[in-house]
């Protein structure tokens, strides 16, 4: 599966758990910042530094999302496998 496929899939995983992926650029807000997990006005968000290469930005989302009880969602077996690399044991 080439990563822009993984990205993707990954993005839909999380809706599956009501949580909206976005990205947004650091950069321009001259304020310090990482990718990460928060709650706005009630709604579960997963941003994203738009400036992360795309497999930096597969390496955040997986971390996440891989903590969360995913056995029973479908998915592709790649994406489980990436899945079960962050997987604490």
């Amino acid at each position: 599966m080439k990563p822009d496929q993984i990205y993707q899939q990954l993005i839909e995983l999380a809706e599956k758990f009501e949580i909206t992926v976005s990205e947004q650029n650091f950069k321009a807000t001259n304020v310090k910042a990482a990718s990460g997990f928060c709650i706005v006005k009630g709604h579960k968000r997963f941003i994203i530094d738009k400036q992360l290469k795309i497999h930096g930005k597969i390496d955040v989302l997986a971390a996440f999302l891989s903590k969360f009880p995913h056995e029973d969602i479908f998915m592709m077996p790649a994406l489980r496998d990436i899945l079960g690399r962050y997987r604490a044991d």
